[in-house]
Formats: structure tokens, sequence, C-alpha cells
């Protein structure tokens, strides 16, 4: 549903986006690159560090600084991210960028972890590392997956293998925003949402969306993204744009 008549912010100038879990900055580069293009602005894909989200917290503020209206967004863990971000951002109002929207690929969970398949398999896989090994770990996800992400997932876990038990433990221990705290939110959520990932299931898309003010799911298959990850950014940018230019409701009307 579309906000309410409001001075527009300043035009974004740059999409700062985060991985999921295990990811890294080269895929955000190919999942949000084309959507940066899309929107004409420049594309800061955040590296992941030790810490996970603190690391992901500091790389926004400092990026933000240099802008003076920015897009947030991300997948899974990096959507929670970015999603949190803003809203801390616009209780505090903290520094001079303004957010002018949030872009979130695949959201994981709301609120506390605990029955998320997501968070419990970053835990397992954790768990696995330290037990048997990465390649032994490795080894059994492509086994279990299929080819494309066995395929990605090897390369991002191997680049990360210094950081990548703390990520996972990091990213499982996250508490996402819950939909009250998403009811605050005052700029666009465009949500790009998976029809058949257990991991990141559609209702959690849902309930983001339809706690948010102003807020739209576009609904892709598995296959689909991931095949060609610039279908979750290109998703969400295209959503953003809608919900610029929606009128707003009538009184007591229902949300679309």
């Amino acid at each position: 549903m579309p906000l309410a008549d409001t001075v527009p912010p300043p035009a974004p100038t740059a999409l700062i986006a985060m991985p999921g879990t295990g990811s890294d900055d080269d895929y955000i580069r190919r999942a949000f690159g084309p959507a940066s293009r899309l929107l004409d602005v420049e594309l800061i894909a955040v590296k992941p560090t030790a810490d996970l989200i603190p690391g992901f917290i500091r790389a926004l503020d400092s990026a933000a600084r240099e802008h003076e209206s920015v897009l947030v967004g991300g997948v899974s863990i990096g959507a929670v991210t970015a999603l949190r971000w803003a809203l801390d951002r616009q209780s505090a109002h903290a520094g001079t960028a303004t957010c002018a929207g949030v872009l979130a690929a695949l959201p994981p969970w709301s609120g506390q972890p605990s029955g998320s398949l997501a968070a419990a398999s970053a835990r397992l896989t954790a768990d696995a590392i330290e037990r048997d090994g990465l390649d032994a770990t490795i080894a059994t996800m492509v086994s279990t997956s299929p080819e494309w992400l066995g395929v990605e997932l090897s390369r991002s876990w191997r680049a990360q293998s210094r950081d990548l038990v703390a990520q996972l433990r990091a990213a499982s221990q996250c508490v996402a925003p819950t939909p009250d705290e998403i009811s605050t939110l005052t700029v666009p959520l465009a949500i790009t949402a998976a029809v058949d990932d257990p991991l990141h299931p559609r209702d959690i898309a849902e309930k983001w969306s339809a706690a948010a003010p102003c807020a739209e799911v576009v609904d892709v298959g598995l296959t689909q993204w991931g095949t060609d990850p610039s279908v979750l950014g290109t998703a969400c940018a295209r959503a953003w744009l809608r919900l610029l230019v929606t009128p707003a409701p009538a009184p007591g009307a229902r949300r679309p």
C-alpha cells in the first residue's frame, strides 16, 4: 500500500546492498548490479566481515555519509539488516543521508529466529564445518543441492573460509524487525519473495509487506533467481518504482 502524500525525499544516488549468510559481495554485484543501472544509482556491494551484522551496519553508515539519499537492500540476512538500519536511522535521525527505500530480497524471518529453517540451517552448517571441516561440509552440501546452488556456495564458502563459521553463527542469532516495528517504516519497502524456497518462506515476505505502510511483494521461483541472480534485484527495483507513483488509497480503503 502506498504512503500518504508527503514531500518527496531527494533522489537516491546509491544503492547499498548486503549479501545473505555465507554469500558475498560478488553475488551482490550480480544480484543488484542490473537494478542499480535500472535506477541510475551507484551500487555499493558490502563485503561481509567476521562479525557480520555490525560490519554491515558500519558499511551502511560509512557509505551513507557520502550521499544525500540512498537506497538500502540485500538478500536474506542482508535484507534484514537493511530494513533494521532504515528503521533505526529514521528513529535516531542519524547522519545526513536520507533513506529513500528498502529493497528486500528473500526475507528469512521476522522477530526472533527461533523456528526459522534458515537460522537452523546456518547453525547446522557451522556445526558441520567445526566437526567435519570445510571441504567435507561442502561435499555434503553439493550432493544435496541443485547444481547452481552447489557451485555458488562452494565458491563463496571457500572465499570466506576464515570467517564463515562466525558469520553463520551471527546470522542464526540475528533478531529481525517485528511487524510492529515494520509498521513505523516511512519509506517504500520493495520485496522479492521466493514461492518455493523453504529457507525463505513467502509468508514472511507477506508479513513484512502487510506490516509496512508502503510495500509490494513480487514473486519469483527458485530456478529463476537461482540461475539468474539479477532477478532478485530488478524485481525489487521495479516494485520500488511502482510504489513511488501509485496514488494513495482513499481513507478507509483496503490495502491492495
